[in-house]
């Protein structure tokens, strides 16, 4: 898989699965299949309602989460500081992850 070298260092695939819209049983397959077969960036948000289908992708792809590149996002309604750190905790929860790679500001104008 391609990467491109960000500024602190860290790589990044230049290509990566979107998971919008499926339902928990295809988000969980969808994912894992997906990282089976080689993605390594899984891209979510929780206005998309599927964090915990993709945790459990990623869990039952048997995939070390160091080898993953995952991205969320935070709703453009929840900037302020302590409404974005309440959010990222949420989805932090849902996804069953200690940290996301990758945290955007969903359809931020």
């Amino acid at each position: 898989m391609h990467t491109v070298t960000l500024n602190d260092g860290h790589q990044m695939p230049i290509l990566g699965f979107g998971t919008y819209q499926a339902t928990h049983s295809e988000g969980v397959e969808s994912v894992r299949y997906a990282i089976e077969h080689g993605y390594r960036l899984i891209d979510t948000a929780a206005a998309y309602e599927n964090e915990a289908a993709v945790g459990e992708g990623i869990r039952r792809s048997g995939i070390a989460r160091e080898e993953l590149f995952v991205t969320t996002k935070l709703w453009r309604e929840q900037l302020g500081y302590r409404s974005a750190k309440q959010a990222l905790e949420k989805s932090l929860h849902r996804l069953s992850l200690d940290y996301v790679d990758l945290y955007l500001i969903h359809w931020p104008a």
